[in-house]
């Protein structure tokens, strides 16, 4: 099976360079792909660089500037499906989500779970180093996507996500309208709507150590407020 992993990139230069040690050294073999939005921090020059060491499984996509979380991930998705892959899992760079944890969500998807999501609040909840206003921010988000749309997740707003091939071919990926962090909401929901089978796995998500968030309240807005519409969408299997 062909796992790939995706990582989308602004100014990431004190970590890139370690997350891709540490993918590369996991006991499951996983391809990296990083898909970076001009960082004018060098990001990009740094994982071209890397990819002397791996030339057939680092892979790099630049894209002109800041485009959008949820149109890196779409970006990276459809050319996972394109490059023959099993299994596309999604995660941020910072190391707030432990790369360990992979082979844990991977381990689930290969079980018959076509979402397999890194859960922070499905054992209590379990996060480290934020401040209480983010934490509440957060928790009480996931809180407000369960009762808006009933969907049986703990955590709707996670970036730590793996794949089926299935799911993908499955949601219609043209359709997905929100573009931060919404966009991890409407593609659960999709797949939920869609009947493909969801599965929560516990991790403990770390505030980064270096670098900047990319957290904005224009990013919460469009959440919050797309979340309001979701129920009222038709969500139709791509054609």
């Amino acid at each position: 099976m062909r796992k790939l992993v995706i990582i989308p990139t602004y100014n990431e230069k004190e970590n890139i360079s370690a997350m891709i040690d540490k993918v590369f050294s996991l006991s499951e073999p996983f391809e990296l792909l990083v898909i970076d939005d001009g960082s004018p921090d060098g990001t990009a020059s740094i994982v071209r660089e890397r990819q002397k060491e791996f030339p057939s499984t680092l892979h790099l996509l630049e894209r002109s500037g800041k485009l959008g979380l949820g149109t890196a991930y779409l970006t990276g998705f459809r050319w996972g499906l394109e490059h023959g892959f099993d299994y596309i899992c999604e995660m941020d760079c910072d190391f707030s989500h432990n790369p360990d944890d992979l082979v844990r969500l991977y381990a689930a998807a290969v079980e018959g779970n076509d979402v397999v999501v890194g859960s922070r609040y499905v054992q209590g909840v379990n996060v480290v180093n934020w401040p209480m206003s983010r934490l509440l921010m957060s928790y009480f988000a996931s809180v407000y996507v369960r009762m808006v749309t009933r969907m049986p997740l703990r955590d709707a707003t996670a970036g730590f996500v793996c794949y089926s091939r299935r799911a993908l071919e499955t949601i219609d990926l043209d359709a997905v309208k929100m573009k931060g962090y919404g966009f991890q909401i409407e593609m659960k929901y999709s797949a939920w709507r869609l009947g493909l089978n969801l599965k929560e796995v516990s991790i403990i998500f770390t505030e980064r150590q270096v670098g900047a968030s990319k957290m904005s309240g224009g990013i919460f807005r469009e959440a919050f407020f797309g979340v309001l519409g979701l129920p009222f969408r038709k969500i139709r299997k791509r054609q």
